[in-house]
């Protein structure tokens, strides 16, 4: 058996999609084995980035939504793209509670959560290009087996 394996799912910039992802996501990682913990940060974390882009990158309008993940023994990749509007500053928007929609009562929490579940996160942004979100991170339940 390959210790690799991929997925790609496109899907609508709808609220009611977020689930998806978070239970599809969950759904791949499985064979691996991992902690209901790890299960649990790793589905927010995902909910976070898709929910950034319909909300930021597509500003509620239609768009498409690209989740792509991918396993390496017991180190998962995960991808969130959008062809939105993209971010200006990456920075300041990786800072704990900002945010750019504060009538919608958002926590401005989306990166520093990102970043306290994952191992790695990378933020990749152009005006008017989208943003691609790189999430990382090793399932600890499937290194101490191996």
């Amino acid at each position: 058996m390959s210790d690799t394996n991929e997925m790609t799912l496109v899907f609508d910039s709808k609220s009611e999609n977020e689930g998806f992802a978070r239970v599809a996501t969950a759904a791949f990682i499985a064979p691996l084995n991992p902690t209901m913990e790890e299960i649990s940060d790793i589905k927010t974390a995902v909910s976070e980035a898709v929910t950034n882009s319909i909300i930021h990158g597509y500003n509620g309008k239609p768009g498409k939504i690209t989740l792509h993940c991918s396993i390496d023994m017991q180190n998962i990749r995960i991808e969130v793209k959008d062809e939105g509007c993209g971010i200006e500053d990456i920075q300041k928007a990786m800072e704990p509670l900002y945010t750019t929609k504060p009538e919608l009562e958002r926590s401005g929490m989306g990166f520093a959560f990102m970043e306290a579940f994952m191992d790695h996160l990378e933020v990749i942004s152009q005006a008017n290009q989208g943003t691609k979100v790189i999430m990382k991170k090793t399932i600890q339940s499937s290194a101490a087996e191996s």
